[in-house]
């Protein structure tokens, strides 16, 4: 049988190999794809970015493979972005030998926890540093435990005795109560090690895996104790040999920690960690199951139909208030341009009234007048005792006129009503667009869906592999924020105190330039020279760069003053010996100042064969394509920011630009603007 999920095993070997690994790590971004995978993309220092896949009640291990980007990540996801994003993970454990893992989390505002169960339908559970209950991917009452806000966390009971902690008494004492049941079977349970492992035991024993439990003698118990303890001695010592095990037609079967009797007929395929084993797994796994997904299909079809009635739906409304604005407009403007034949009109009919008739014998006359043409036919068709109206028809537009007010209220409440209708249409034309992005998005899952179900296993591992091969041949610099100048130089900033060390001392020479902003909290950027002197241009580039990431931004100032030195001008000793923080270094020498460098990052869009987003200085931006926005400090922030931004670059491309547009990620956009808040400057659109 084909291996689903992760053993206890599989978790304390991943476990130990990912402490090593992924502990002391930043992280950069969260991602979910389908209802329980998630991604978390790892930073740590002077190496490659790490991808950590949380799949809940599956598997956990760190991946090689990059998936596209949702666009739109659904609410669980965007909680976990809010609490762990920028997050230092310090340290994973597996609970007891349960199929249960904690990840610890250091943030600003104290430790956080998250709860991995990969057993049954699984769940992840974010908790406080006290275990209560943050937010859950599911919550559920139990009979045993509940699993909702704001209650402390209590584990399920316990699947076995932690085999680690069992004697030989243990194991005869439950052989002894267990009878008539196969002695696979209690072992399974007892150990909660589950079935393979329990029958690789008994195969390493010479027992039959069927007898019954109360045949086992003294000695076979023994046997059972001590290949438990042989099983178990590489988990403890830390030395894996994993593999992959094939079937006879090269599909995958299992991926086991270390080589199991049970397969030594079997072809196998090693590894160097079980992280990768497991990775290269369950991607072959995962796409049989995307082939064979007729249910995601049917899903799909079902939200493309409900989204393409809310387009419609909002088409109309839009129409429709168009329309309406186009009218009250219309109708004002009548009134004006009728406006002493009307004033004549009213006064009239206010006189009449004022004279001491009621309303009642003032239309009655007005009919009268009307049907013996002493007043124009057009004017009045009706009146409104009610609301004290004159329901009037001219140049083809029929309107009521409010006798109690005058004819500039009866004008300007028609242009009020034509300006909120207007509004209204602006409104809805912006969340017409959002929908159109999410069925678009919806039909091309669906597109994808239904080009799976034709597509062979191999074909999608190919193209899996193909993104994991873009992602091996990254450049140094792509883990630091980063642009190219308007005249070609690299120019590379640190994101935090750690970056910022690792930036100076392992990619400057002599050669390069550095800058830096006159305020705590600011990145080294670096501008590399390459052989060439750097340019003026460069050097005013890199310092609104410098400007912009720094903490003015987050204060909202409209400008900082900026300062660049040559590498060899920073030092990790003060004047007097003592040391510098970490990620700190301190300037020997004059400085060149750009005083009140303005604050500001130019975002666009270019389209060389694919939707690429692109950041920086305003001019390298400019430089790279017409399509882009300049943000300046503001108090905007967030996703809805990011959704202004995207909707500002939207619009200034064609329509099968947008079609391309929309089948990226808002999420491209937030590592160019800093803190993710500001405002669209609307005087460079």
């Amino acid at each position: 049988m084909k291996k689903k999920e992760f053993s206890s095993f599989d978790i304390a070997v991943t476990a130990k190999e990912l402490q090593s690994t992924i502990t002391d790590s930043r992280v950069n971004n969260i991602y979910q794809f389908g209802e329980k995978t998630f991604i978390f993309k790892l930073h740590k220092t002077d190496k490659p970015p790490i991808r950590l896949v949380v799949e809940a009640g599956r598997r956990l291990h760190s991946t090689g493979y990059a998936e596209e980007s949702p666009l739109e990540p659904p609410a669980f996801c965007m909680l976990l972005r809010r609490y762990l994003r920028d997050s230092w993970l310090s340290s994973i454990e597996q609970v007891e030998f349960e199929r249960i893992v904690i990840i610890n989390f250091r943030t600003k505002t104290g430790s956080l926890k998250l709860v991995v169960e990969l057993f049954g339908d699984g769940n992840i559970i974010l908790t406080n540093e006290e275990c209560v209950i943050i937010q859950a991917l599911t919550f559920k009452r139990m009979k045993d435990r509940d699993i909702l806000r704001k209650v402390v966390l209590t584990f399920p009971p316990s699947s076995g005795k932690n085999p680690f902690k069992v004697t030989m008494d243990d194991i005869e004492k439950i052989l002894l109560e267990a009878k008539n049941t196969e002695v696979v079977r209690v072992l399974a349970r007892f150990l909660g090690i589950g079935g393979v492992y329990a029958e690789e035991i008994l195969l390493r024993s010479n027992i039959d895996k069927s007898k019954s439990s109360k045949e086992i003698s003294s000695d076979e118990i023994k046997q059972i104790f001590l290949e438990l303890k042989k099983i178990l001695l590489p988990v403890s010592e830390g030395k894996f040999n994993p593999c992959i095990v094939k079937d006879k037609d090269g599909s995958y079967i299992d991926v086991v920690p270390f080589k199991l009797e049970r397969y030594e007929n079997y072809e196998t395929e090693a590894y160097t960690t079980f992280n990768e084993a497991a990775d290269e797994f369950f991607l072959q796994v995962t796409a049989f199951e995307k082939a064979a997904d007729n249910i995601k299909v049917d899903k799909l079809k079902k939200e493309a139909e409900r989204l393409k009635r809310v387009v419609t739906e909002q088409e109309n409304s839009i129409s429709e208030d168009e329309k309406k604005a186009e009218k009250y407009k219309k109708i004002g403007d009548t009134i004006y341009a009728h406006f002493n034949e009307l004033q004549i009109f009213q006064d009239n009919i206010l006189k009449a009234n004022q004279a001491g008739k009621d309303w009642k014998t003032v239309i009655t006359e007005l009919v009268a007048a009307k049907k013996n043409g002493e007043i124009p036919a057009i004017y009045m068709e009706s009146f409104d005792g009610k609301n004290l109206a004159l329901n009037l028809c001219i140049d083809e537009l029929r309107f009521a006129l409010i006798l109690r007010k005058s004819l500039f209220e009866n004008a300007n409440e028609q242009y009020e009503r034509g300006k909120k209708a207007k509004e209204k249409a602006a409104g809805a034309l912006t969340a017409l667009q959002e929908s159109k992005r999410k069925l678009k998005d919806t039909e091309n899952q669906l597109q994808e869906a239904e080009n799976l179900k034709n597509l062979k296993p191999a074909e999608i591992v190919e193209t899996l592999s193909k993104r994991k091969e873009a992602m091996e041949n990254k450049q140094w610099y792509e883990k630091f924020r980063w642009f190219i100048s308007s005249d070609g130089f690299l120019v590379v900033a640190g994101k935090d105190t750690v970056s910022n060390e690792v930036l100076i001392k392992k990619y400057t020479t002599q050669e390069d330039v550095v800058f830096h902003a006159e305020i705590t909290g600011a990145p080294f950027v670096v501008v590399k020279a390459e052989g060439k002197p750097v340019s003026e241009q460069a050097l005013s580039e890199a310092g609104e760069f410098a400007a912009a990431y720094s903490r003015a931004w987050r204060e909202n100032a409209g400008s900082a003053d900026v300062y660049w030195v040559k590498v060899d001008q920073l030092s990790k000793s003060g004047p007097s010996g003592e040391s510098v923080p970490h990620g700190a270094f301190f300037v020997m020498g004059k400085r060149n100042w750009l005083p009140k460098t303005p604050l500001r990052v130019g975002v666009g869009i270019t389209f060389n064969g694919e939707v690429k987003f692109v950041g920086g200085s305003v001019d390298s931006v400019k430089a790279k394509t017409k399509i882009y926005v300049v943000i300046l400090p503001g108090d905007y922030q967030g996703k809805e920011f990011l959704k202004q931004v995207m909707r500002s670059l939207v619009v200034k491309v064609s329509k099968e630009q947008r079609e391309k547009i929309g089948k990226t990620s808002i999420e491209q956009i937030r590592e160019f603007i800093p803190y993710t808040k500001g405002a669209i400057n609307k005087k460079a659109l």
